[in-house]
């Protein structure tokens, strides 16, 4: 099955069924990369899972000043990278509270239009992930458009692609627990965080939280656990944020 095609059966290579994703593998899954083949098991191509510190929440105003990547394949750490970034504008005192990173040690870091090109070449040949990608995702595509350095060639750089969440799956398959930071959810499946909040470290442990909820047996919410097939699990992981979305939204009103 070509990535943009297949059958109906609803069979992965993982031998589960997936009612109701089949019909979507058919013509083609909203969301997956071009690079790699749909029917293809997604711990089986390389995934890059990033992390950003920065001066706020907002990424229209706000700038990035820690990127850390962490490339692994098959529960196999294969490159870390990381980079200090001057962001041209004060650190905020609640943001330095948060990170540690301070005025100081970015007084000789270079600009994100200066390492724009070596991050986009950390993410060539890789599946995006991030633990709430949607924050590091936004920052991301802002500061790299601020910089001039959008690229096709970058799966993470193409606004329709959907980077893997770890987020997402933690709050459906751990589901009764109350706190779903990255740091207790780590812990929950036996995993250590040492350095919360730097960028390398944290994306680290998101990338071992992935594939640590890929051996959970699920639950109600994922019945049959995560899916193996890289177009599957992009669908389904939609379905399943749009309905947490959903949730959201209604107990909020």
């Amino acid at each position: 099955m070509s990535s943009k095609g297949g059958d109906a059966c609803g069979c992965f290579p993982s031998g589960r069924h997936y009612p109701g994703i089949a019909h979507l593998l058919k013509t083609s899954v909203r969301g997956v990369a071009d690079e790699f083949a749909a029917d293809m098991p997604w711990d089986e191509i390389p995934i890059a899972m990033l992390d950003v510190e920065t001066t706020g929440r907002d990424s229209a105003v706000d700038r990035v000043v820690e990127l850390g990547i962490v490339v692994g394949r098959g529960d196999t750490i294969l490159r870390r990278h990381n980079w200090l970034i001057q962001p041209g504008i004060p650190m905020p005192a609640e943001a330095q509270a948060v990170h540690g990173i301070s005025d100081e040690d970015l007084k000789d870091a270079p600009t994100f239009a200066q390492v724009a090109k070596e991050i986009a070449d950390a993410l060539i040949g890789t599946i995006p992930a991030a633990y709430n990608a949607n924050f590091d995702r936004g920052f991301l595509h802002a500061e790299c458009t601020r910089a001039k350095h959008v690229r096709r060639d970058v799966p993470a750089l193409r606004p329709e692609v959907t980077w893997l969440d770890p987020l997402v799956w933690a709050r459906a398959i751990q589901a009764s627990e109350r706190s779903r930071t990255l740091g207790d959810v780590a812990a929950r499946l036996g995993i250590s965080l040492t350095n919360a909040h730097r960028a390398s470290d944290d994306a680290e442990a998101a990338l071992k939280v992935l594939y640590a909820l890929a051996r959970e047996p699920g639950g109600p919410i994922v019945k049959n656990g995560m899916p193996r097939a890289y177009g599957a699990l992009v669908a389904e992981q939609r379905r399943i944020a749009m309905a947490q979305a959903d949730a959201r939204r209604m107990w909020r009103s």
